[in-house]
């Protein structure tokens, strides 16, 4: 049910995020790098809300707070290999840059699902100190 939560939302994001860069591209003239940025920005909170609320909500014993930044780091590294990734293929040519970045968007949802479930909405150790202890203390 999760993987199909995160599919939902991160379909929705990324929904988002082509369409305010096509808008960008297409209505104020903007390059797409930079539309793409712009798009990431709204589309991050689209991903966040749904994320915190809706996909990893039976699971992250986080706070907004603490959930919010290592999301951000996260949607930041994904968005940096995005933008990466985008520049790369928009250099190469042949493809339009609506194309190139629904490719590429698609093609980074699987990592970002990882380590969106295994560390940014990871649920909390319920025991802290004795986790630390047993840790520090060996097997």
């Amino acid at each position: 049910m999760q993987g199909l939560r995160f599919i939902a939302v991160g379909t929705t994001a990324a929904a988002v995020h082509w369409s305010v860069v096509w808008l960008a591209v297409e209505r104020l003239g903007l390059q797409p790098l930079g539309a793409n940025v712009l798009g990431w920005m709204i589309a991050f909170v689209v991903s966040f809300s749904g994320h915190r609320h809706w996909t990893f909500a039976a699971t992250s014993g986080l706070g907004t707070g603490q959930s919010l930044w290592r999301f951000g780091l996260v949607s930041l590294g994904g968005f940096v290999l995005n933008e990466l990734s985008y520049a790369a293929v928009l250099h190469l040519g042949g493809v339009r840059y609506d194309v190139a970045l629904g490719l590429v968007l698609v093609g980074l949802a699987g990592v970002t699902f990882v380590v969106s479930r295994w560390w940014a909405f990871r649920p909390a150790d319920p025991h802290p100190v004795a986790a630390a202890r047993c840790r520090a203390d060996g097997p």
